[in-house]
């Protein structure tokens, strides 16, 4: 494999891993007790992920390079990004509610992806840009989060409010007595 397209591999895969697989597998499970006792609160898992992530990709060009290289980093970016996913996804103690989720992966998405302009940056944009799009899940999730809340804030409201009475049109418009029963006039 041509060198090139094994550093947008290395850095798609890994990307993808945090951004599609993981959440994947946390949703999946996110009724499991183990989660309870391994959560940490957002305010850990977030930086403790940028962290984790910037190493690991950083870490592959040389400048953080463990003894063991991704045999090391992996590992940890993995562990990570399952913390960083429970608030989100799981029922435990540490889960945000709806407006936390949505700052929290709004927050996240660009900080994750601030690592790929370190790639750029020492000259191998095809892997920076892979990057990016390997983390695009997380942006999608994040909308896909602030929908369903504005959604199900909506729903909430309407069951909340009193029905429409007969001077209200089925839409839930204002509409005038006289425009509701007609003015008996001819033209009108």
């Amino acid at each position: 494999m041509h060198p090139a397209h094994t550093s947008v591999v290395a850095t798609a895969g890994p990307a993808l891993l945090v951004a599609a697989a993981v959440p994947a597998v946390v949703h999946a499970l996110r009724r499991s007790p183990l989660w309870e006792r391994t959560a940490v609160p957002a305010a850990v898992a977030l930086p403790l992920l940028v962290l984790a992530h910037a190493w690991a990709v950083l870490g592959d060009l040389g400048v953080l390079r463990p003894p063991g290289g991704a045999l090391v980093t992996q590992p940890v970016l993995l562990g990570a990004a399952v913390l960083f996913w429970l608030p989100v996804l799981a029922r435990t103690r540490h889960r945000l509610d709806d407006a936390g989720r949505c700052l929290y992966l709004f927050l996240a998405a660009p900080l994750l992806d601030l690592p790929a302009v370190g790639v750029v940056a020492a000259g191998r944009p095809a892997a920076g840009l892979a990057m990016i799009t390997g983390m695009l899940p997380l942006g999608i999730t994040a909308a896909a989060v602030t929908w369903a809340w504005v959604n199900r804030e909506e729903r909430e409201a309407r069951a909340a409010s009193p029905g429409p009475g007969p001077a209200h049109s089925a839409n839930g418009a204002f509409i005038s007595r006289s425009s509701a029963e007609g003015t008996g006039k001819p033209g009108r």
